[in-house]
């Protein structure tokens, strides 16, 4: 049976535009009738898995999503004495492997390939046995993909390969999009720039003029994480030591709690700590607390009013269906009680 642990956390952002729409504006969406700002589940993720902190816990396990792999044999091909035709056709026929190419011995892949740090190094072990006898790669050297690869950003967030897909891996994470829990309404700043070099003698207006939406709220943000997929997507034993499961589990924790989307940050410097987690785990069906922000959040304090909210939808469904999960932490930076020490201790254990 799965084991699951889940996060809801209550994030406090100023003024601020973190993930943007087609036209520019803070993503939105429409909830108890009402408008509120959303950051999509896919900002939030890259947001965390390129983050220092992911990186300085992680490098040595983490993958590279990219069309540009052949763009990048191609390269090491040609640095190191390849001609550049023979190191097009080679770095093609590379590239091929990873999904469905821009046209017939194109560089570029169609698709964006999630490519496992030993993936890769098969790839460039073999680009420096072509450059050594300067021959094409063989047929049976063109197999680079691992059905789980040990890359804890795929395993965290999955990987969809839509030409391989026996190499496709279940995510072992699931993230909301990321709402506020009160309504907003989108601000526009209108903003001028000036040209230092201009003295206004004769022309005293701005060099440039422009508009930037932005705004501020108390977000709800939901992780599920399937620890049971987690420990087999990173092929650890449950029978030993699960050292890379739980450094993944805690890098995560972390950069969930600190890491803001960097959309539109030198604006606004809209980074923010979550100021609630709660943290709950056991075998039971998991379930969202939204329900606690159908209703809107009104009144002069949001983000007291959110925990009271959350916490009392988080008692009325363990009186309706039973205990929800064998047990649950919290930290709570409005009163300065718990710790995240506590919780990444408490989903490592």
């Amino acid at each position: 049976m799965s084991h699951f642990i889940q996060l809801h956390l209550l994030t406090v952002y100023p003024p601020s535009n973190l993930n943007r729409d087609d036209l520019g504006r803070p993503k939105t969406a429409i909830m108890g009738g009402v408008e509120r700002l959303r950051i999509s589940s896919q900002s939030l993720k890259r947001a965390w898995r390129t983050s220092e902190l992911f990186k300085d816990a992680l490098d040595e396990w983490k993958g590279e999503r990219t069309k540009l792999l052949g763009t990048d044999v191609f390269k090491q091909l040609t640095e190191n004495g390849v001609n550049e035709k023979s190191a097009a056709e080679w770095a093609s026929k590379i590239a091929a492997h990873f999904g469905k190419l821009k046209g017939k011995n194109a560089l570029e892949i169609e698709q964006l390939a999630h490519i496992a740090p030993e993936e890769k190094q098969k790839v460039m072990a073999l680009v420096d046995t072509l450059v050594s006898e300067n021959r094409g790669p063989e047929e049976d050297e063109l197999l680079f993909l691992c059905q789980r690869p040990k890359s804890v950003d795929i395993a965290l967030f999955g990987r969809m390969l839509a030409s391989s897909p026996n190499y496709n891996v279940e995510a072992a994470v699931q993230v909301a999009h990321a709402i506020t829990v009160n309504q907003v309404k989108i601000d526009d700043d209108f903003f001028t720039a000036v040209d230092d070099l201009n003295k206004h003698v004769e022309d005293s207006g701005s060099a440039h003029m422009g508009e930037l939406g932005f705004g501020s709220g108390v977000f709800y943000i939901y992780l599920c994480i399937n620890k049971s997929l987690l420990i087999k997507n990173l092929n650890e034993d449950r029978s030993k030591d699960l050292e890379l499961t739980n450094k993944t589990l805690a890098a995560l924790v972390e950069c969930a709690t600190k890491v803001a989307p960097t959309g539109k940050q030198n604006s606004f410097a809209s980074r923010a700590y979550t100021s609630y987690l709660l943290a709950e785990k056991g075998a039971q069906q998991p379930r969202t607390l939204s329900a606690a922000f159908l209703k809107p959040v009104r009144g002069e304090d949001h983000l007291a009013l959110a925990i009271r909210a959350l916490e009392t939808q988080q008692e009325n469904f363990d009186r309706v269906y039973g205990q929800c999960a064998d047990a649950s932490v919290k930290f709570n930076a409005l009163t300065g009680e718990g710790k995240l020490e506590e919780i990444i201790r408490f989903v490592t254990e």
